[in-house]
């Protein structure tokens, strides 16, 4: 039983891409970042290549993946919590030769040795084995970021009475609103905004993967992302709605077009993620056919 690491997107998606759609719920955080880069190029999260991983049984079968997209941290897919914590093992037993070769950036390899501001996220039994792992061998420790918890579609069920609109794709003539609204949602949700709003407002439009709501008077007043249908699977999100017009139905009636918009495109499986802080976003989402189906947990590594 080993890992495999490779900056080659075809090598992983040769490797493990058969385990990766097999399960797209379990990988989906991996196959809808593989998709983007493969339809994007390699650098549309950040300058430095994307770095992927496939853990092989002795029969050579491929049971876990994982990938990395700097300056993002570790993300990790279906996997055993054993596989997880040889992954910790592996990527600690590498930092020593990174900082060797670039003084003063600790954070080379992504497993957060250096800065202590790096993630590892995915789902909960993984990501705790690895942090777990990790400190046993190095001694350094992690904390929970935040929590979330997958949803996945049952039966769609739109809001008896939404408000007075329409929700529609977004436009070109949208991109500097949404531009905005990306980046803000990335400040509230606490997580690192895209290097250019505007170019990922441009992909993000020409992929079909971005939908507005208008309300009564044309204004466009929330947003919803839809993942392109890859493996039978799209993940809804973001959704974001600008603080002074929440509360008054305009995400949930978007938030419906949006998993319709999806399952139009070919998902069998319409996901979405929600932060287990926000009672609210859960509730919301239940009420329109999405049911629970596993937890996931994002630790910082020091």
């Amino acid at each position: 039983m080993a890992w495999t690491l490779t900056t080659s997107l075809d090598e992983f998606r040769t490797a493990a891409g058969e385990f990766l759609a097999a399960d797209p719920v379990g990988n989906t955080v991996l196959l809808t970042i593989v998709d983007r880069i493969g339809r994007d190029g390699p650098h549309v999260y950040g300058e430095a290549p994307p770095r992927y991983g496939w853990w092989r049984e002795p029969d050579g079968t491929v049971t876990g993946a994982t990938l990395r997209t700097p300056p993002h941290g570790q993300r990790l897919g279906r996997m055993t919590a054993e596989a997880a914590g040889a992954l910790a093992l592996l990527l600690a037993a590498e930092q020593p030769a990174e900082r060797e070769e670039r003084p003063g950036n600790g954070n080379a390899d992504g497993n957060g040795d250096g800065d202590g501001n790096a993630d590892v996220g995915g789902g909960r039994e993984a990501v705790l084995a690895f942090a777990a792992a990790r400190e046993r061998h190095t001694g350094r420790g992690w904390s929970v970021e935040f929590h979330e918890r997958l949803y996945r579609l049952g039966e769609l069920t739109p809001p008896a009475a939404p408000p007075a609109g329409r929700s529609r794709l977004a436009e070109p003539a949208d991109r500097e609103l949404l531009a905005e609204w990306l980046a803000a949602f990335c400040v509230e949700a606490g997580v690192r905004a895209p290097e250019d709003p505007l170019l990922e407002a441009d992909q993000r439009i020409a992929a079909r993967a971005l939908l507005v709501r208008e309300d009564a008077d044309g204004r466009v007043v929330a947003m919803a992302g839809a993942s392109p249908a890859v493996a039978g699977m799209s993940r809804i999100g973001p959704v974001y709605t600008p603080p002074e017009l929440r509360g008054r139905g305009h995400a949930s009636a978007l938030t419906a077009a949006a998993s319709a918009h999806a399952r139009a495109g070919g998902a069998a499986e319409v996901l979405l993620y929600t932060d287990l802080a926000n009672p609210t976003s859960n509730a919301i989402y239940q009420r329109i056919g999405y049911v629970p189906v596993e937890d996931a947990v994002h630790v910082l590594l020091r």
